[in-house]
């Protein structure tokens, strides 16, 4: 399983990635726009808005390319490893 995370802290991506691989899943942490960002996303599985840390730029640049019909998209207004841990769990839960 893959989850994109948009936004939260530069100084938390090695903590997200962290998080992410003790619930299996593959990590993709984009914390600022960069070039082409649309191109690496791919077509995850899971997709993590941080909402209160990211740009709307970035959010429209994203939303705009991801498949929502194949991508779980959750939005969270806290950035934190916990909030993190809950999404995940929350997502291990749900059918597929």
């Amino acid at each position: 399983m893959s989850v994109v995370i948009i936004g939260g802290h530069d100084r938390m991506v090695r903590q997200y990635k962290e998080i992410c691989e003790q619930h299996t899943y593959k990590a993709k942490v984009f914390t600022q726009m960069r070039t082409g960002l649309h191109k690496q996303i791919g077509s995850p599985d899971l997709l993590i808005l941080f909402t209160s840390t990211v740009s709307h730029k970035m959010l429209r640049c994203i939303l705009d390319k991801i498949d929502k019909e194949k991508t779980d998209i959750v939005r969270c207004h806290t950035s934190s490893g916990s909030a993190l841990t809950e999404i995940l769990e929350r997502h291990a839960a749900w059918p597929a």
